[in-house]
């Protein structure tokens, strides 16, 4: 068994030697920030603490994208810097276990929360069985890690779903949406709605969108005719709605942050692409449909870690959080470039602070990936797609062409099947290298807090 993992660690050891010198100096196009980093990521052991970074939908080519927009051709983006980077294969599966393709994140994310391929749709379940299976925060939970989530999607999409709850189907969201989970409801001894779930299993940092999910009232058992808030309030949690109401939390408490119905709103806006492209645009870097007081990804991020360290400050062993940066795919899907930059740009500040954070915690594994590819492509000025395009116009002052041809204009756009990066720093950052399957990340996140 750990024959492979040697070799493994051979081959890297020797890769950052022979380039030792080149990745000691930090340039524009630099790989990482310093040599040191590089042979600390090549070391095994043990992680006290594990951050997971994911990119909901965000491909090589959205990365790209947002390079070229925000810190030009030749910049870096923070997620650019990690030491080790490789990539991974995100198919799902059919229920007979043969290969689908192209995922949706509710696969993609059971993939690295448990280690197996499932069905598209399904929410940390077997594909043929239904069988709920152990997920990585679970597993963190039972071993003493404090645990938590934070994503600009609502608490009960795909993505945050995936960690604290099981469930037939993605759709099966507050106590109101359970029409296709009927196995799962507590009326039918189910765990209940992906809601309900995540306040159950009393995960201790939850901020995210999805407040119309959390006031579904609960149809039976303990807790039947109080909302899923209410719940959480009688659970212990602290249940806050803004950035004002997040800066007043205590630690050592679980926290709930609902800071919007919905999805949380994008932090930039500008035309959407049309069939026969826009007029050269820069990208609005405000949106009046974002309230004031909502705190971004980067502020929640610091505000979980903060948490989750002094809950733990005591303890031998640290934390577990995936922090979701959603709305790259959700705004890919509505074809708007804008939109789809800022959120990746969004969360590339939640990727500085995690790996600040690891710059003083060097015992802190950092994995930074995508669940699944998306559409945009950037294309030549003079090309002439056939489906919906815009030109805009880079901090650089140059014109730059996106195109998403991957449905019929009108339609939403479509995942791609293609493998995405995966990227990473501290306690066995190594696993990464190569090309390697999504459901590894699980083994990846298990070997590094040494989880039984």
């Amino acid at each position: 068994m750990h024959r492979p993992a040697r070799r493994h660690l051979v081959g890297a050891t020797a890769l950052v030697a022979a380039t030792a010198a080149a990745v000691a100096v930090t340039t524009t196009a630099g790989a990482s920030d310093t040599g040191l980093q590089a042979q600390r990521a090549i070391q095994g052991g043990t992680a006290k603490n594990v951050i997971l970074l994911i990119g909901d939908g965000m491909g090589d080519s959205e990365i790209t994208l947002a390079r070229d927009y925000v810190a030009g051709a030749n910049g870096r983006l923070n997620m650019d810097r990690f030491p080790l980077t490789g990539a991974y294969t995100t198919y799902a599966v059919h229920a007979d276990g043969t290969p689908d393709y192209v995922t949706d994140s509710a696969a993609s994310g059971s993939g690295w929360a448990t280690g197996r391929k499932t069905v598209n749709g399904r929410i940390s379940k077997t594909p043929d069985t239904d069988r709920a299976l152990p997920t990585i925060l679970e597993l963190a939970q039972r071993n003493g890690f404090a645990t938590g989530s934070v994503t600009t999607a609502e608490l009960t999409d795909a993505t945050p779903a995936v960690l604290a709850a099981h469930a037939t189907d993605r759709s099966c969201q507050g106590p109101g949406d359970m029409a296709k989970c009927p196995r799962d409801t507590l009326a039918n001894g189910g765990p209940g709605s992906i809601a309900e779930q995540s306040v159950n299993h009393r995960v201790d940092v939850l901020f995210g969108g999805g407040k119309q999910r959390f006031d579904q009232k609960v149809t039976a058992g303990r807790y039947q005719g109080l909302t899923v808030t209410e719940q959480a309030g009688k659970l212990g949690y602290q249940v806050v709605t803004d950035a004002a109401g997040l800066r007043t939390v205590k630690a050592g408490k679980p926290v709930l942050g609902l800071f919007a119905p919905g999805n949380v709103p994008t932090e930039w806006t500008g035309k959407p692409a049309a069939v026969g492209g826009t007029a050269p645009q820069r990208c609005v870097t405000t949106n009046p449909k974002r309230p004031a007081g909502t705190p971004s990804l980067a502020d929640s991020a610091a505000k979980a870690i903060e948490l989750l360290e002094a809950k733990q400050r005591h303890a031998k062993k640290g934390f577990f959080l995936q922090i979701e940066g959603a709305s790259i795919d959700k705004q890919d899907h509505a074809a708007d470039p804008c939109g789809q930059i800022g959120e990746t740009a969004a969360f590339d500040r939640a990727v500085k602070v995690a790996r600040d954070y690891a710059a003083k915690h060097p015992d802190t594994l950092v994995v930074t990936t995508a669940d699944h590819g998306h559409t945009s492509q950037i294309v030549p000025l003079e090309a002439t797609p056939p489906g919906l395009s815009s030109t805009l116009v880079t901090n650089e002052g140059q014109q730059l062409k996106v195109n998403y041809s991957t449905n019929t204009p009108g339609q939403s756009q479509e995942h791609t099947g293609t493998q995405v990066r995966i990227a990473a720093q501290g306690p066995q950052a190594y696993r990464v290298l190569g090309v390697t399957n999504q459901t590894d990340l699980f083994t990846t996140l298990r070997k590094a807090m040494g989880l039984r």
